[in-house]
């Protein structure tokens, strides 16, 4: 059980996990816009894992995350070979014929909010300005980085024109990845600095998870407004919703970290897994 474990947690820290959630993320804009033969979801998910390891490894730099740094160090050889077989998988996809390598000119906004997430800006004195550090925008640069990668990207890749539908898709998703990124501020909120000012260290915890619960109602309200998908599809946003309402309810301080890193985290991976078998 011990050696099951420690897979389990490598194939969660390492961000193995979130990439997967990446990569689902990305497939369900591609069916949505009927877009195939696409390699976007490959470089979603191979980039994510660099990425999100490099965002790790700077923060244990800056000692913000002591409860990863003895996992990382029992583990940092491991998380070496995943990024040097990482970045082979990613030379691959970047080489590939199917991939447009002028497509990822549109990931600079997104990629500059991500960097700039962690690594800061600039100092005032002793203070770093970075987007974590202020109030909301935490949260609202990782929905809408996260938004851009998986909808903006595959559907520019794909020389698909940017209409109406495509905005409304872009806006839909920013709204379900603000509410489900609340449990990650709700498990925090002891334990994040009272600068950062997320969403339930001003609202508190009650009124942030009723805040998630009306953007979830905005986007199964989006669904209802686009009238060119089946209604099967907005079926499965209302069931999508209900699920992820559900993990906001249950979700506090107290709760683990594999609660939000592994359960709410999949809600991306729930959403392609009912496409594939209903759709």
């Amino acid at each position: 059980m011990q050696f099951l474990k420690r897979i389990f947690d490598f194939y969660l820290f390492s961000n193995i996990h979130v990439a997967l959630s990446g990569f689902c993320l990305t497939k369900v804009t591609l069916f949505k816009f009927n877009i195939e033969n696409s390699l976007t979801p490959y470089f979603v998910g191979l980039s994510i894992i660099i990425s999100y390891n490099f965002i790790r490894f700077f923060e244990i730099k800056k000692k913000r995350l002591n409860w990863y740094k003895n996992w990382f160090e029992l583990n940092k050889k491991y998380l070496f070979i995943l990024s040097f077989i990482t970045l082979l998988l990613l030379g691959l996809v970047l080489n590939s014929d199917n991939f447009k390598m002028k497509s990822i000119v549109i990931l600079f906004p997104f990629a500059f909010m991500t960097f700039f997430y962690v690594v800061p800006l600039f100092k005032i004195g002793k203070l770093e300005v970075s987007f974590r550090n202020f109030p909301f925008i935490k949260i609202f640069s990782i929905a809408v980085a996260w938004a851009g990668i998986t909808v903006l990207f595959p559907i520019y890749d794909a020389n698909y024109s940017i209409s109406e539908h495509v905005f409304l898709e872009f806006f839909q998703r920013t709204l379900l990845l603000i509410s489900i990124t609340i449990p990650f501020d709700i498990r925090d909120v002891k334990r994040d600095s009272d600068t950062l000012k997320t969403i339930p260290q001003v609202l508190g915890v009650v009124n942030s998870k009723l805040l998630g619960y009306m953007l979830l109602l905005g986007f199964v309200c989006i669904g209802f407004i686009r009238n060119d998908f089946a209604n099967l599809d907005v079926i499965l946003l209302i069931i999508v919703a209900m699920i992820s309402a559900g993990f906001l309810f249950f979700s506090s301080e107290k709760r683990t970290r594999y609660y939000t890193a592994f359960w709410v985290e999949a809600i991306p991976i729930i959403w392609f897994i009912l496409i594939i078998l209903f759709l």
